[in-house]
């Protein structure tokens, strides 16, 4: 894996046919989908990914089954955030055996922990993983951020070589951006799609974008148009992502939606099922109703059989 790492690297969608079932073959259809649309990695077990609602059999399957599908293509991360300590480290372990790159990892997620702890957390977990270690910034669902003193220590530890950055905050982007003179090969990701084209002029090396799982090569060529300068493809683009946002992300009521509508189009585009981890369910009609409208809108249903 080089570094740093640059492009899209989506969040992928967990398929599943039941609780502790994946969808084997909607697996494989997914990981070629997206390899396809031409990104720089996967990353697995994540927020999209549902992980921290999977059971430790199934994570391990996923990892194993992805590994072996990606068969070295592009670099596998994989998210080993978890309450407990030893889990991490358990799955952190796992995935070097089935053949990941690296790791992920967002602050534990119950109690919140103040940056001194959450500083000797990273000091005593590290020298147990065996893959490097991306940072997790995601302060809406864990309640706790890296702040930017703590980025700024992690970044001396060398098996520290990233962070993607989910916060929504560009202000903390832009400081995070300032930091990276300190490591030329820390890689710096932004999680909102809305945000891609804005991180990358800021200084930013890509993006990890739920959009991406369905709708690969638009993430992939905003990217690139941004990287390039071209402000006249970045704008067509940019607003084919907020057209998705403000559409398909906002057809169910709750926050689940964003993944439900990802998986809604997979499914839709016969990729993959759209069964989800309780407590969450797939959506029905009224709703698949519209996401099939959007994404004839977008030119995606060519030639599929929902």
């Amino acid at each position: 894996m080089k570094s740093p790492l640059t492009g899209i690297v989506p969040p992928m969608v967990t398929p599943l046919r039941g609780r502790d079932e994946l969808d084997v073959a909607g697996l494989e259809r997914l990981i070629e989908h997206i390899i396809d649309g031409g990104v720089a990695g996967l990353f697995i077990l994540g927020t999209t990914g549902e992980g921290p609602s999977l059971g430790y059999r199934l994570r391990k399957e996923l990892i194993e089954r992805t590994c072996r599908l990606a068969r070295g293509r592009v670099p596998v991360l994989v998210g080993i955030t978890d309450t407990a300590f030893v889990e991490s480290v358990n799955v952190a372990r796992w995935s070097a055996d089935a053949g990941a790159d690296a790791v992920v990892l967002a602050p534990p997620y119950y109690l919140p922990e103040g940056q001194p702890e959450l500083q000797e957390y990273l000091d005593h977990l590290v020298p147990e993983l065996p893959l490097p270690l991306f940072l997790y910034n995601m302060p809406s669902l864990t309640k706790v951020q890296y702040e930017l003193d703590t980025v700024r220590r992690a970044m001396d530890n060398p098996r520290i070589i990233g962070l993607k950055d989910s916060s929504g905050n560009m202000i903390y982007f832009h400081r995070a951006v300032g930091l990276l003179k300190h490591r030329p090969d820390w890689t710096l990701l932004i999680g909102p799609e809305e945000m891609l084209a804005d991180a990358v002029f800021a200084g930013g090396h890509g993006g990890v974008n739920g959009g991406a799982n369905f709708h690969p090569r638009l993430y992939v060529e905003l990217f690139r148009a941004a990287q390039a300068g071209d402000n006249v493809r970045v704008r067509e683009l940019h607003a084919q992502v907020m057209h998705i946002s403000d559409n398909l992300y906002r057809v169910g009521r709750h926050s689940s939606a964003i993944i439900k509508g990802i998986k809604c189009a997979l499914s839709l585009l016969g990729v993959c099922d759209d069964f989800m981890a309780e407590p969450f369910h797939r959506f029905r009609g009224p709703e698949r109703e519209k996401v099939q409208h959007l994404l004839a809108g977008l030119n995606l249903l060519h030639n599929r059989t929902p």
